[in-house]
């Protein structure tokens, strides 16, 4: 019962502290759990390659764990995580890795984390002011953090008026153009920062019906030039110069009967889109949350079901690792490989 109550007493300490505006924990006296195998059954939301050619795997609710090519290593906010939901996985020219989770940035170093609280006190408007290539998601939900590698840098969007009241400007993707612009995803608009000023594109700019609700779950600037947005419940939408044009529709996957605003789609449907990525031979794939993978060749689309060896379809992410191989991060937490035909678990 002591034992109990102490454990309580500390749990209430750490949720009552205030955390500073860099706060440092060490890790190294904590003795991490490995494995053989992966040990995840939460969604696999980021997966992340380094420099040095390990594999870390970022989960819903359960931490991070990196695969050396040997065992599984595993951290959580018990190791100094901030959240143990991870959302995106970075690294720096130090070697640094950096972790946006639900609630703060973690940074790990040589088994060291620094940790970046969710709040900051000092929003920037100008965003020229900054530099740095590290972009994370913002959980004021009305504009995104940039790291110069010191500072986090808390920059506000020019938010256009928000016609979807239960829409937020959340970042859920960003994607950097073959010039160095940088494309951030929100629920309500997809804004574009070319160094110099941001463009907005909401509900009127992307051309969308009266009928149709802005909802961006992913963004990717591929290598042409073109801009793929996926919004959850209408499908691929395609910014190729001036021309902004709905992907899903084109190709004839919105389902006739479709709500577009998010119900669970028809087989063969491409109407939610939570992942997009492109493979060494420029081929465009998409990862829907009912439908399993997609491929766009430039010609035509082809689907790619998972059903039959999974009991949840969602495709949570699409990762091209450092020998462009592409690895699809699954809702019921496995890592997955396509041989061309079907899907092979990796991890």
């Amino acid at each position: 019962m002591i034992y109990l109550l102490l454990v309580v007493t500390l749990n209430l300490s750490c949720v009552e502290k205030k955390p500073t505006e860099k706060e440092v924990k060490n890790t190294e006296s904590v003795l991490s759990l490995k494995t053989d195998t992966l040990k995840f059954t939460s969604a696999i939301r980021a997966i992340f390659q380094d420099s040095k050619g390990n594999y870390w795997l970022g989960s819903h609710n359960e931490g991070v764990s990196v695969y050396d090519g040997k065992s599984f290593e595993y951290f959580t906010t018990n190791d100094g995580l901030s959240d143990n939901q991870i959302r995106s996985i970075q690294e720096d020219k130090n070697g640094k890795i950096w972790f946006g989770t639900a609630n703060g940035i973690s940074v790990y170093d040589n088994g060291t984390f620094t940790h970046y609280p969710s709040k900051n006190n000092n929003p920037i408007v100008d965003w020229k002011a900054t530099n740095g290539d590290l972009w994370f998601y913002a959980w004021e939900e009305d504009g995104i953090n940039r790291f110069d590698g010191m500072n986090r840098h808390y920059l506000i969007f020019p938010k256009p008026k928000n016609k979807n009241a239960d829409n937020t400007y959340g970042v859920t993707g960003i994607s950097k153009d073959k010039d160095g612009n940088v494309w951030i995803a929100t629920y309500a608009a997809l804004f574009n920062y070319d160094g110099k000023m941001v463009t907005i594109f909401d509900h009127d700019k992307l051309n969308l019906k009266e009928n149709q609700r802005l909802h961006i779950r992913s963004v990717l600037a591929d290598s042409k030039g073109r801009i793929w947005i996926g919004n959850n419940g209408i499908g691929v939408l395609l910014m190729e110069g001036n021309s902004i044009l709905n992907f899903s529709e084109k190709n004839n996957v919105i389902h006739p009967a479709s709500t577009g605003r998010g119900d669970r789609s028809q087989p063969g449907t491409l109407e939610h889109p939570f992942a997009i990525e492109e493979d060494a031979e420029d081929n465009i794939w998409f990862g829907d949350v009912y439908t399993g993978a997609w491929k766009y060749d430039g010609k035509a689309l082809t689907n790619y079901s998972n059903s039959d060896k999974l009991s949840n379809p969602m495709i949570w992410t699409i990762y091209k690792d450092n020998k462009n191989n592409l690895l699809f991060g699954m809702a019921e937490g496995g890592v997955y490989t396509f041989n061309g035909k079907t899907f092979d678990k990796l991890f």
